[in-house]
């Protein structure tokens, strides 16, 4: 009986979105551009996000069957085998497997031994800096250490054998051996990591040879599960009641008419063919709608529009970089807050509000306002990848650039947005120990070749707010994973801080694919006066850290030197929970420290005194 393998539609965006390479039962595979996805995919609606990254629209891969994905027929997003060099643990002998040699459902089998074995495939993949990814040239590696006469000599690129010796370890032990007659070579993989003067294929696995250009940059030899093997580039928003007519359907009374058209459907099915003028005349003649209306409701209808003009520019060669978080953030500070069936918020406090004593009186006077979120909807669209490093070439999630739709999932869920007090913010950043701080951060930020990416999030310039609401909302999230019944991959972050438009909060949250959303235990959390409780722990918990002092008083860890007083023992989270890939990060600015005010000092300190006062 075959193995079933199954990708969860949540999952065509992140983690296993175009370009990722993952491993599922003992098999290796590769997404590929949507230029290969099945026509019967789900549109996703997010107008706001559409008309921030400039796309006609978003598409949801259809839902997976319960089946292998391999096979041709098979729902959901299409995925192809790689890394195409396979090997037998039995008779270790390499395969290059070929789509001809594929039998849909049935995992590669080894021709040579019996009973039959199932092929491993190889544990080393070739990238660039260009965003492309193939195969090791194993035959190379093997004849590397020989002359070119001597290379020339061999007479079979397919005889190879991938060897383990007794002898060694680690990856001295791993051999590629050629067993051509009259040859020999090997080489064994101690130093196969990294660059060794082999040529890039100039193309992904899924591009035809005709799509491939001439790259030129160093091809670096990496594990197929490395890190720096795929930076997904996604962007997402929250679906909040718009007011707003859809961007290019200005009168959408007109559009009514041309979607009642007879001759409407015939368009949709050959809009850009060579009789799509005929319609689209008949259509103009009947209607009076203009080149540009059609144009935006074909774009709305098929998800690609017509080929552009010979004179449009060419697809950008870099990501759309939105600013989402201004009409997020009017929506939780309104004060008759919206809802839909996708936005339902509430209004709430601490419960402090005849408190006296510290430290509650002062976390009150520190807090602004608290909103829960009963139900949200995030649209979650991937633009892209680069491999290599995050500041690397961009390759766009349709790798032949001729569609304007962006894949997407929608994920439903719930959370708790929370402010701090505008006046008490704005005393602590004016304190030039607070302001000195920050400053040396943002240097930091101006060398770091992910100075851009992270400018999309944190703003043109590094703000004292963004890293102290950054920061706040990680260790929020670390406190309520042990007391909501979330696991901290669960939730994830949204953090408002452009002093530019008046922000100053943060929304934690968390969100499934599944329609009906969440089960509440988040929003319980910030029922008063939970939500006190566990902020007043999260400053006690993050006052020590176990790898103080040298936590506490670092002046650069993390990647680039990006990260102050932040370790993976006290405020860093899994990846998918931060919007910045955990950079940013001082908890010195929340709780304090030898040369700087933290904004909760003073809670930390009057908790402690009052633990001290109970225990006498």
């Amino acid at each position: 009986m075959s193995r079933r393998l199954r990708v969860r539609q949540a999952q065509t965006v992140l983690p296993f979105g175009v370009g990722a390479v993952f491993d599922i039962q003992g098999e290796s595979f590769v997404a590929t551009g949507i230029g290969d996805w099945p026509r019967q995919r789900q549109k996703v609606e997010s107008a706001r996000l559409a008309a921030q990254l400039g796309v006609s629209g978003f598409y949801a891969a259809p839902p997976a069957a319960d089946d292998r994905f391999d096979r041709q027929d098979a729902a959901g997003a299409p995925y192809i085998r790689f890394p195409a060099w396979l090997f037998c643990g039995a008779c270790r002998r390499m395969v290059r497997w070929r789509i001809a040699d594929e039998k849909p459902g049935t995992a590669p089998r080894c021709p040579n031994c019996s009973p039959v074995r199932q092929l491993a495939p190889m544990r080393f993949v070739q990238i660039c800096a260009g965003g492309h990814l193939g195969d090791v040239d194993w035959w190379f590696w093997a004849h590397s250490r020989l002359e070119p006469t001597e290379r020339q000599a061999c007479t079979s690129r397919d005889q190879l054998r991938f060897k383990v010796s007794e002898r060694a370890a680690g990856l001295e032990a791993l051999s590629v051996v050629c067993t051509a007659k009259g040859c020999g070579a090997t080489r064994d993989l101690l130093d196969v990591l990294g660059t060794h003067g082999m040529r890039c294929s100039g193309r992904n696995p899924w591009q035809r040879f005709n799509e491939a250009v001439d790259c030129t940059k160093p091809v670096q030899v990496v594990q197929r599960t490395a890190g720096n093997l795929y930076y997904p580039v996604v962007s997402s928003a929250l679906d909040i009641p718009e007011t707003e007519t859809p961007a290019g359907i200005a009168d959408e009374a007109l559009a009514e008419r041309v979607r009642a058209s007879d001759m409407w459907i015939p368009l949709c099915r050959v809009f850009d063919g060579p009789r799509a003028g005929i319609f689209r005349d008949m259509i103009k003649e009947e209607t009076r709608a203009d080149d540009a209306l059609l144009d935006a409701l074909l774009a709305e209808e098929t998800g690609s529009a017509p080929p552009p003009p010979s004179d449009a520019p060419a697809a950008p060669d870099e990501p759309a970089a939105p600013d989402l978080s201004r009409e997020e953030w009017a929506a939780f500070m309104s004060p008759t807050p919206p809802a839909t069936r996708d936005f339902s918020i509430r209004e709430t406090n601490l419960g402090l509000g005849h408190e006296d004593a510290e430290p509650w009186a002062g976390l009150r006077r520190r807090v602004g306002r608290i909103v829960l979120a009963d139900r949200l909807r995030e649209v979650r669209a991937l633009q892209g990848f680069r491999r290599v490093s995050p500041g690397s070439a961009f390759v766009p999630a349709d790798t032949a650039r001729r569609l304007r739709w962006l894949p997407a999932v929608e994920v439903f869920g719930e959370g708790v947005f929370l402010t701090l007090d505008k006046d008490v913010l704005a005393g602590w950043e004016q304190d030039e120990r607070v302001r000195n701080r920050v400053a040396g951060l943002r240097d930091d930020l101006d060398r770091s070749f992910q100075r851009d990416r992270l400018a999309m999030v944190a703003g043109a310039e590094l703000s004292p707010r963004f890293v102290l609401l950054h920061t706040l909302a990680h260790l929020l999230i670390r406190q309520l994973s042990f007391e909501s019944g979330y696991s901290t991959a669960s939730l994830r972050e949204r953090v408002y801080a452009r002093p530019e438009n008046d922000q100053y909060g943060v929304l934690v949250y968390t969100a499934a694919g599944d329609a009906e959303g969440t089960l509440g235990g988040l929003v319980q959390q910030g029922e008063p006066p939970r939500l006190a409780e566990t902020l007043l722990r999260m400053t006690e918990a993050a006052a020590w850290c176990s790898a103080d002092p040298l936590c506490a008083e670092h002046t650069g860890q993390g990647f680039d030197n990006l990260n102050r007083a932040a370790c993976h023992a006290c405020a860093l989270l899994p990846e998918t929970s931060c919007e910045t890939g955990n950079t940013l990060l001082d908890r010195a600015l929340v709780v304090g420290g030898e040369q700087v005010p933290g904004y909760f000092e003073t809670i930390v300190a009057e908790a402690r005194s009052a633990a001290a006062a109970a225990m006498e």
